[in-house]
């Protein structure tokens, strides 16, 4: 056969045999979908800070700190480890609910987390964002030693760099370890050191602050402020509180700017109630009736950073 004469059977065969390729892949069945399960998500991470049910209450009686006198340091976090102990703080967690004070009592906008209060550095940081947490805008730290450690008389001091902005509310502050002479305020409050919109409205003032009297409403409180020199949100500063029997006095980098000689409460006669142990709190509150709520400029995370907390008593 010539060579002519095979290529038209040859095309044939191909034809018959589905060759051309388009018709036989019509006629094949899809292929089955393939189920691919995705992986679980992976487990949120192990929290920083976990409360303990049964610390040890240490309380330090400690003698009144005499002008130039000696002081001996009874208790201090210098923050140099890799997390909080909580055999000295407890974490809150929420918006005060807890104690029947939503919003903390003063109308606050964040939800406490205990993780928002971290050790870095060599710093204690406690830090607040815009961010939404069960039901909140924002979140932040309370920490404190209520159950841990309080002390009566002596000096207490933290060196502390504060977050600035409108709506912003940091506090270095003590509580009645026990309501002796009643609930809020008739047992007390100690403000060291708080400030309120910083770098704003606030300009660069911190206030010291009783509160005392009855039970709120029925309280009442005295206090004074302080321009502190240099920049308080862009440098550390030394605040302090030196209290006696009789007398409290509040300082700025070892500067005395407030002195108070004279309170009361409606259940016991001076020097009640300041005459029993207090425990610490640091935090950083957003909004609330002091300050205000944020405004759109302010930026956040805004962070507060203490180097250290100290406890001092008088005498040899």
């Amino acid at each position: 056969m010539s060579r002519t004469a095979v290529w038209p059977l040859l095309a044939v065969f191909l034809w018959g045999c589905g060759g051309s390729g388009s018709s036989g892949d019509a006629e094949r069945p899809a292929p089955p979908p393939v189920s691919v399960t995705p992986p679980p998500p992976p487990p949120p991470p192990d929290p920083t800070n976990v409360n303990i049910d049964n610390p040890t209450l240490t309380v330090a009686h400690n003698e009144p700190i005499a002008p130039g006198g000696t002081m001996t340091l009874v208790w201090n976090d210098e923050f140099g480890g890799d997390r909080l102990d909580p055999e000295q703080w407890f974490f809150e967690t929420g918006d005060g609910s807890q104690y029947s004070l939503a919003g903390w009592g003063n109308d606050e906008l964040q939800w406490y987390l205990p993780d928002s209060a971290l050790l870095e550095n060599g710093l204690l940081t406690v830090t607040a964002r815009r961010e939404s947490q069960s039901g909140y805008g924002y979140t932040s730290a309370r920490l404190h030693t209520r159950s841990r450690f309080a002390f009566r008389y002596g000096r207490v001091e933290a060196r502390i760099r504060l977050p600035g902005g409108q709506g912003l509310w940091p506090a270095f502050w003590l509580l009645p370890q026990e309501d002796t002479y009643g609930t809020w305020a008739a047992s007390g409050e100690i403000d060291i050191m708080e400030a309120r919109n910083l770098g704003g409205t606030g300009g660069n003032i911190v206030l010291g602050t009783l509160h005392y009297g009855g039970e709120s409403p029925d309280n009442v409180f005295t206090g004074n402020e302080y321009v502190v020199p240099g920049s308080a949100t862009g440098e550390f500063h030394l605040y302090a509180l030196e209290w006696d029997p009789n007398e409290i006095r509040w300082y700025v980098d070892d500067v005395l700017y407030a002195m108070q000689n004279f309170w009361h409460t409606a259940s016991a006669d001076y020097p009640a109630p300041f005459d029993q142990p207090f425990y610490i709190l640091l935090n950083v509150a957003v909004g609330g009736r002091f300050p205000g709520a944020p405004s759109p400029d302010t930026v956040f995370p805004v962070t507060m950073e203490v180097d250290y907390v100290r406890v001092y008593t008088g005498g040899d």
